[in-house]
């Protein structure tokens, strides 16, 4: 039978891509396209793009703070809490029972305990104890990642820890994923909404806030608990590669282009969305075209490097296209 049949993206080049992923928009508006009825392309889109999108907005604080090393370090110390749930799950199962199967669920909450201790870790070094911000995350990071390490030697030498959650697979979402991705996203935009004053003047004036009553720890703590529910809510659909890339990639790129934090929240998750979209249709075109299975994240994140490449050049030759079009014999 027809690929068409379950795909309506199957054969769709870059250009048509859009042509069908339009024309579908327009009849899920109408109701004529039940949400069950996804295709596997708008669904890879959907979860990306709330991931891109809530990656951004945390990605924001965490570059104009110099912060972004604590993503790094909390996407290899969650190797950690994997291991402990795994023994944990060991002790509690029938001994006579050759091998254990531990939920995405379970792994992924031990994930999320082991991170919140990272970020509380890493704050304490840091406020209490006067140590420089990238060698108190330094020194848990490596701690921790290698205290993980030694434990899967010696606890799970037969085990198969799901590589998802370190890799991911976009190429194999599910539409159950999305509403995980979706409320990640709304958690973020909440948090960011509600307190957004809050966040500003603790990420440019600390000692203003302080003076202010706003206290500067509470507000770490809680841009870094989000940060941890991000990234480790994010492993389950596209692993730590893209998480560290839609973290940094955007805002880094949407920095180049404004100097105003409300343009560069929104210029951010715009970039980190249309990076998706763009990395999404390119890898049906390859497959349709050329008949190459390329991986979408992967695809996604070299999109998002050349628009920070791009970016980048804009911001080298601006001062030069300035002078040239001052020296315009229209200005004399």
């Amino acid at each position: 039978m027809d690929d068409s049949f379950f795909n309506p993206y199957s054969n769709n080049t870059f250009l048509e891509f859009f042509s069908t992923l339009f024309f579908r928009i327009g009849a899920f508006v109408s109701g004529k396209l039940p949400l069950k009825e996804l295709a596997n392309d708008e669904i890879q889109l959907i979860v990306l793009i709330c991931i891109a999108s809530s990656t951004a907005l945390i990605g924001c604080f965490l570059t104009l703070r110099k912060m972004t090393m604590l993503a790094n370090s909390l996407s290899h110390t969650i190797l950690l809490g994997i291991v402990g749930a795994y023994f944990l799950s060991a002790r509690l199962s029938d001994p006579q029972t050759e091998g254990i199967s531990m939920p995405i669920e379970i792994m992924l909450l031990a994930a999320l305990v082991m991170g919140f201790i990272t970020t509380f870790l890493t704050e304490f070094l840091t406020k209490t104890l006067n140590m420089q911000e990238d060698a108190s995350t330094g020194i848990v990071f490596t701690t921790l990642f290698a205290l993980g390490i030694v434990l899967v030697t010696l606890l799970t030498r037969n085990a198969h820890i799901g590589t998802e959650i370190v890799m991911g697979n976009a190429d194999i979402l599910r539409l159950e994923d999305s509403y995980g991705a979706s409320l990640i996203l709304l958690i973020d935009l909440f948090f960011i909404w509600r307190f957004f004053k809050e966040f500003k003047i603790t990420t440019f004036d600390p000692a203003l806030s302080q003076a202010l009553g706003i206290s500067p720890a509470i507000f770490n703590y809680l841009l870094m608990s989000l940060v941890s529910i991000t990234i480790i809510g994010a492993f389950r659909a596209i692993g730590v590669l893209m998480v560290l890339s839609f973290i940094t990639g955007p805002p880094l790129t949407a920095r180049f282009l404004t100097d105003k934090l409300r343009n560069l929240l929104i210029l951010s998750v715009a970039i980190g969305a249309f990076a998706c979209l763009i990395g999404v249709a390119l890898s049906r075109h390859f497959l349709s075209v050329y008949n190459l299975a390329l991986s979408t994240g992967g695809i996604v994140v070299c999109v998002v490097a050349l628009f920070f490449i791009l970016s980048l050049l804009y911001q080298t030759l601006k001062p030069l296209l300035t002078k040239t079009q001052s020296l315009s014999p229209q200005n004399f």
